[in-house]
Order: C-alpha cells, then sequence, then structure tokens
C-alpha cells in the first residue's frame, strides 16, 4: 500500500527536513515520492507537526518491580479508581496492555525496559509482549552478582569478562546494560548501609569505581551500540552532586551513560542543607563530549518507585506514602517498590527545579534525554505537561509562582530564558534516542526508515497537543487517529546477539550447578517462549 501524509511542517533533523512537504510510506517504510505514483490513501496533515515516532531511552514498563508495585498498590489500578481520576494513576494504575495505548496516543512508538534482572528476563520478556504497538526493548542488569565481582576480584583477563557480559546481553534478549549503584546491593548483604563509588564491597575486595570501569571497558569492546547505563550511587541523598562529578569524571573519554541525573542534582546549601546543585552537574556534562545522560524529572503528585537498588529503597521506606512497601534482597538483584507523593514544597521544589535546570543548562540536545524515571519521577503520562515547561518559560514561571521561594532561591531556574523548539525536542526524543541505541531505522524520516510517524495539530496548548497525537503510524499501520487508538498490532522486542566464547558457556555450567543445583539452561530460554510472532529483531553491534 502506498500513503501519503500531505502538507504537514516536516521536523526531522537527521536528513535537514524542516519545512513543509509531503511524506510516503510504501507498507512499512518511508520512501521517497514516487514518480508520477499516485497514492491509495492520503492523509491531509496541514497545520499539523509531523515527527518520527518518539523513544523513550528508559521507562520501567514490565519486570518483576512493575508488577510487584501492581500487586502492592491495587487502589492505584484504573479498575478501583473513581471516574474520572482524581491525580495521575502510577505505574500501578494501568496495565501492561494498556502502557502501549497511552505511549502511542502520544506518539511514542519506542520504548526501553532499563533494568531487567537476568534471572527475571522470561518473566520481563513475557510482560514486554503483552504490550501492544509500541517496540521494546530491555537494558540487563550486571554489577552486584557474584559470578563478576569474582571474576574482576581474581583478575580475570577483559576478554573474559567481555565474553560473560556477551553471553548474558545474548541470553537475556537484552539491547544492552546497566548497572545499578554497582557493588552497593552485595555489600547490602553484609549489613553496609551507605555505598559511595570509592567504597569497597566486603569480602571481594573491588571498589564501585573498578566495577563500573570494568563494565564500561566491556560493553565498549563489544561494540555494544548504548553505552554502559549507569545509574550512580548515593541516589537522592544530599550532596549526590559530589558522586556524580566523580562518575562524570571517571568516564575518560570512553562513552557513559549517566541515568536519571536529576536525582544527583543535589547540594548542601541553606539551613536545610540540601538545593540544587544541576547547575553545576550540566557544566560538567557540557565539558564531557563522551557522557550523555536523561533526566528523571520529577513532577508533582502521587507515585510510586520501583528500583533495583536495594540499599536506597531499604533507606526510603521511612518516607513511603501510603506507609506501605516491599523489599526484596535478591541474588545480586534485590530491589523495593515504595510508595511516594511528589509535594510542592521545599524538598520537591528543589528536585523540579534541578531536573529543568539540567533540561536547560546542557546545551547539546543529542546529549540529553527526556524521562521522568518512569514511574520514580513520575508516571510518564505528565510528559505533555513536561514538553510545555521546557517549550515555555511562562509556563515555567506560572508553576514556579505556587512553589516554595526558598527553594527556588537556591537554583539558577528563575535566571534562565531557554525555551526548546520543535527540533531540539525532535532530537531529544526522536533522533538522538535512536543514535543512541544504535537503531539506524528509526528516529527519522529518510528513505528506509521503518514508518513510525506522530502527526501533531499545532496548538497553542503544547501540552494538548504533544499530548493527544492527530495521526501516530506503527509500520506503516494507522493506529491512532485524533488521540484514540483505530488499531491494534504487536510491536517487536530489539535485542543484541553478540556471541560469547565457548569457554566462558562452560565455566558458568559448571558455576550455576554447583551454586544452584541447576543446569545453565534453566537461565535461558528459546524464542519460541515468547508468544508473539516474531517476538524479536536482532540489532547489530558496531564493528
Amino acid at each position: 500500500m502506498l500513503t501519503r501524509i500531505k502538507g504537514g511542517e516536516i521536523v526531522d533533523p537527521v536528513n535537514g527536513r524542516l519545512g513543509k512537504g509531503d511524506l510516503w510510506i510504501k507498507d512499512e517504510e518511508i520512501v521517497e515520492a514516487p514518480r508520477g505514483g499516485r497514492a491509495d490513501r492520503t492523509f491531509d496533515a496541514t497545520g499539523c507537526v509531523v515527527m518520527a515516532g518518539a523513544i523513550d531511552i528508559h521507562s520501567h514498563i514490565g519486570g518483576g518491580n512493575v508488577n510487584t508495585a501492581r500487586l502492592l498498590l491495587p487502589e492505584e489500578h484504573a479498575a478501583h479508581q473513581a471516574r474520572p481520576a482524581a491525580t495521575p494513576l502510577s505505574s500501578a494504575g494501568w496495565s501492561t496492555f494498556e502502557t502501549g495505548c497511552l505511549y502511542a496516543r502520544m506518539g511514542f512508538t519506542t520504548v526501553v525496559e532499563p533494568a531487567m534482572s537476568p534471572g527475571a528476563a522470561l518473566h520481563t520478556h513475557l510482560e514486554l509482549a503483552d504490550i501492544p504497538i509500541i517496540d521494546k526493548a530491555t537494558l540487563a542488569i550486571l554489577g552486584n552478582d557474584d559470578f563478576l565481582l569474582s571474576m574482576i576480584r581474581d583478575d580475570a583477563s577483559p576478554r573474559m569478562i567481555e565474553d560473560y557480559v556477551a553471553w548474558t546481553v545474548a541470553s537475556t534478549r537484552a539491547l544492552g546494560v546497566k548497572v545499578i549503584n554497582a557493588g552497593a546491593a552485595a555489600a547490602f548483604k553484609e549489613n553496609v548501609r551507605t555505598f559511595s563509588l570509592d567504597d569497597v564491597v566486603p569480602s571481594y575486595g573491588v571498589s564501585s569505581r573498578k566495577i563500573v570501569k570494568t563494565l564500561q571497558a566491556a560493553v565498549d569492546a563489544l561494540g555494544i551500540p548504548h553505552p554502559l547505563h549507569v545509574h550512580c550511587n548515593n541516589l537522592g541523598a544530599p550532596g549526590s552532586a559530589d558522586t556524580a562529578a566523580a562518575t562524570i569524571t571517571a568516564a575518560e573519554g570512553v562513552p557513559l551513560h549517566l541515568a536519571h541525573l536529576q536525582f544527583y542534582g543535589y547540594g548542601t546549601e541553606g539551613k536545610r542543607r540540601f538545593s540544587s546543585a544541576a547547575a553545576r552537574l550540566a557544566e560538567l556534562v557540557n565539558a564531557a563530549p563522551e557522557v550523555t545522560i536523561d533526566i528523571g524529572q520529577v513532577m508533582f503528585g502521587q507515585t510510586v518507585t520501583i528500583s533495583s537498588d536495594v540499599m536506597r529503597q531499604f533507606s526510603a521506606r521511612g518516607s513511603a506514602n501510603p506507609k506501605k512497601f516491599v523489599i526484596y534482597d535478591g541474588d545480586g538483584n534485590g530491589g523495593g517498590i515504595v510508595p511516594y507523593r511528589y509535594r510542592p514544597d521545599y524538598y520537591g521544589t528543589v528536585q523540579w527545579a534541578a531536573g529543568l535546570e539540567l533540561f536547560l543548562l546542557i546545551t547539546d540536545p543529542w546529549r540529553v534525554f527526556f524521562t521522568t524515571d518512569h514511574p520514580n519521577g513520575a508516571p510518564f503520562t505528565v510528559y505533555p505537561k513536561l514538553f510545555e515547561l521546557l517549550m515555555s518559560k511562562d509556563a515555567r514561571n506560572e508553576m514556579a509562582s505556587s512553589l516554595s521561594s526558598s527553594a527556588l532561591a537556591l537554583s539558577t531556574l528563575s535566571s534562565i530564558d531557554r525555551e526548546y523548539t520543535f527540533e531540539e525536542i525532535a532530537i531529544m526524543t526522536r533522533a538522538a534516542p535512536a543514535r543512541l541505541l544504535g537503531l539506524a531505522d528509526r528516529g527519522h524520516l529518510g528513505e528506509g526508515a521503518i514508518a513510525d510517524i506522530a502527526v501533531y495539530r499545532r496548538d497553542k496548548d503544547i501540552a494538548k497537543m504533544l499530548g493527544r497525537a492527530a495521526l501516530v503510524f506503527k509500520n506503516g499501520d494507522l493506529v491512532v487517529k485524533d488521540g484514540e487508538i483505530t488499531h491494534y498490532r504487536w510491536g517487536r522486542a530489539l535485542r543484541l546477539n553478540p556471541p560469547p566464547d565457548r569457554s566462558i558457556v562452560k565455566r558458568l555450567t559448571d558455576y550455576h550447578e554447583r551454586r544452584y543445583g541447576l543446569s545453565l539452561d534453566r537461565f535461558t530460554f528459546p524464542d519460541s517462549a515468547i508468544a508473539r510472532e516474531e517476538p524479536f529483531r536482532e540489532v547489530p553491534c558496531r564493528g
């Protein structure tokens, strides 16, 4: 089928298309305008902005933690809410199926679950397979497991560690690697309750810095497109900017991605010893071209924090709202679920302002990514309002007028005039994520790209415009019209498949039989275990 999207304002930074024009789709791909060709169907996009489908690189949408949050908070589920719901729902408020629909309505077509425990890979992929419309990917967690820590302690060769990373990524069907508070979960088992970059894991004699640098080198050597995805130490603590600054410096010219940097954007100024240090971190990121970051923006309201950072979640349990939580100490990847309500008080204002400062002070939109760390900073359904705050200083000022003036006095937000353009939005939410993840087939509107396209009807109300797409195409299928789902289809999971050396498989086989009394194949699964047809699309490594 040949489809024409006519007369829209095309915003495609990758291919330099910034202006009125037509877009053509043949079946699932974008094609050049055919000579004399007649479209089988035409959509009039006059008065609309046309972009590639949006990509979210960091959103907790599947796996054990998300499912446990639903079980912990049944009152947050849509089925238990009065109509209409009084507040935005957290991640516990909708099913996997509804997740895909909510994303698609906003024009998002690819989403990455950034924290998959290798032992829960099958569970995670089964949940992701139940999410319609959008394509999905995962990042496998390493950095607290006994096998890796033992190898680092015993001075295993870089090649052996690379083989282990390759085996983990391939066997779990992941698109990259994440490290969460490196070494802290292992230290937590020995009653350690605070852990910094140069602290050492008891029984292993390995520092957090050593773990991060080892994994960073392995990911780079394997040619995995997405750099090591780092959840730093000391999340949420006053003075956590020092930890983030040390981690940025530790990149040392090798690509490194820092997750939800807002949660490390805190200094210790003021009488409460809690202030924004976002301007300092933005300056460091601007000076380190090898570093990319996502924000983890805080927005006000009820949510639930879910994380495999068991040390952080354990320390946060006293702030649970409502007063219930789950903390579990898993084998290398524990974690916790702690519900939380962000209030427009002094502390909430500092967090809100710090995230916006990072967005606005980091100058290169190719290196800063649009996230709320769903649902930790806020559910992804607040994205339209966040777009408005980035694109309108007046909207920021209006919201700031109702917040803590003493908190805002310890940030630079009021002095920032920058407003994001549609081109910068397209870079940050389309072009840059595709490049970071190694997905050359999306994030742009050039010939040969998959036809993931979002069309927005221009409106002075930015939140309304970007929250309810006029048209969304997924692989050429029209799936959204005027903000409503018109057609359901199943997206794919995107994966890497780097081949590990056979020697590491033999060593892992022996290890699992000794440690668990189970053969290694119990920790892996065939593609046929996922219920959807053609569930995976393989992405090549670099080189």
